[in-house]
């Protein structure tokens, strides 16, 4: 079943298996969470954002229509409750003192060079909060083309399609998100860049389980 594609699959959903609903779910969490994560900027909301994306996706599975494929249909419905949530939290502030909380010490491996280099170690997981930290610093509009076209991987015009706007504001924000980044930043980060945001494998496996239970329970 791994090897059917995402339309193939979202038909058999359809039709009554609803077990391979998690294929799909798995074949898409970490780029709906670094793309919520990117947009909403909290860990534990994003979290929240991919589940109730993909509990909205199952209810409207039937409206699929293929214009675009089902991987940019989902990612748009991740993008709108994200986009929804920022909306909310803008229109009414609330004022909460948070803590710093990073990312888990045991992420910082996920980045180490292959062989034991401590300090190698050490400088790419502080490159990685640093990477994360300025990203969470852009305007809600730069940052989340930025999440979705450098981190993410997604095309001009997938970006423009989930966010509803033209090709060209695409590349426009995304150059100057580039610059607020700052080109040295950009240089020192390297390979980090693909690393940030991670959705680890216990995230991973809660996001499911979540999306199971609350399916289940309708």
């Amino acid at each position: 079943m791994h090897g059917l594609n995402d339309e193939a699959l979202a038909e058999r959903v359809l039709a009554g298996d609803v077990n391979l609903y998690e294929v799909l779910m798995r074949r898409y969490n970490q780029r709906l969470y670094r793309i919520a994560r990117g947009i909403v900027t909290d860990p534990a909301e994003a979290e929240d954002v991919v589940q109730q994306a993909y509990v909205n996706a199952y209810f409207h599975l039937d409206q699929f229509g293929k214009r675009a494929s089902f991987s940019t249909w989902l990612t748009k419905i991740a993008v709108y409750e994200a986009l929804g949530r920022l909306r909310r939290r803008q229109r009414f502030p609330t004022v909460t003192l948070e803590l710093d909380e990073g990312w888990p010490m045991d992420d910082s491996s996920r980045l180490a060079a292959p062989g034991p280099d401590p300090e190698r170690q050490a400088l790419t997981a502080e490159l990685k909060v640093l990477l994360e930290s300025s990203i969470d610093g852009l305007p809600d509009a730069y940052r989340s083309v930025f999440v979705m076209r450098e981190i993410e991987g997604l095309s001009t015009a997938d970006t423009a399609e989930c966010l509803d706007v033209s090709e060209e504001t695409v590349k426009t924000r995304l150059h100057r998100a580039r610059g607020m980044l700052r080109d040295a930043l950009c240089e020192r980060v390297g390979v980090a860049t693909a690393s940030v945001f991670e959705l680890h494998l216990s995230r991973c496996d809660a996001i499911v389980a979540g999306v199971l239970a609350r399916l289940t329970a309708s």
